[in-house]
């Protein structure tokens, strides 16, 4: 796989390749290339990589220094052909190039209790599975499940005055929504940190459950 300088990887990314970065959930949204998406290493990467997006889409990397060939490895193996290198350095040499750089602002769950009952505006996109979200979900949440969202119609409800605080269940999911999210240009969005897992323990959450959507 090809090291890419900046002067590369800028031109590949006006041809329309998908930048993918792989580096953790921390470390992208405190600052990532804009309309960047994020799958950090993990052993879900390949799943959600096939769910969201093409195999044959070029695709430029933002890697952790040094794990570049292990992501080309199984990439390629998960069917993605078409990847065209990685930007040599990673992330550091696009911020020492002065290039515009964009971020999601995380918040705790205590947060988003606190934000609740003074924001009209305020929706809680929750892109956990439908059996998970019918399992126990905050009232009047809107499901967006990750995998819908490589199809910018999912997000067709959300509307621009809305205040977006995006969950799933732990914190991984949400961070690739919220990233999707962004691409389309949707950007007055919180992540919450450490998902439902945290969302449920907070003493003023109302959780509701919808029985018809348990199997």
């Amino acid at each position: 796989m090809q090291a890419l300088s900046i002067t590369d990887f800028k031109k590949l990314m006006e041809e329309d390749a998908v930048v993918l970065d792989t580096r953790s959930t921390e470390e992208f949204t405190h600052s990532f290339v804009p309309g960047a998406i994020s799958i950090a290493v993990s052993e879900k990467m390949e799943e959600w990589a096939n769910s969201l997006l093409s195999p044959n889409d070029p695709i430029v990397l933002i890697t952790t220094p040094g794990t570049e060939k292990e992501i080309n490895d199984r990439l390629a193996k998960a069917g993605f052909s078409n990847i065209k290198g990685y930007l040599d350095g990673g992330y550091a040499t696009w911020q020492k190039n002065g290039e515009e750089e964009d971020m999601i602002i995380n918040v705790e769950a205590d947060e988003l209790m606190m934000d609740i009952p003074f924001d009209d505006n305020l929706v809680v996109v929750d892109v956990r599975k439908p059996s998970e979200f019918a399992d126990g979900h905050l009232k009047d949440a809107m499901n967006i499940p990750l995998a819908d969202m490589k199809d910018p119609a999912s997000m067709a409800n959300i509307e621009d005055h809305h205040n977006l605080y995006v969950h799933c269940a732990a914190g991984y999911r949400s961070v690739i929504a919220a990233s999707l999210l962004k691409r389309q240009g949707i950007h007055n969005l919180r992540n919450i940190l450490g998902g439902w897992n945290s969302i449920k323990e907070e003493e003023k959450a109302e959780i509701v459950k919808d029985a018809s959507g348990l199997n």
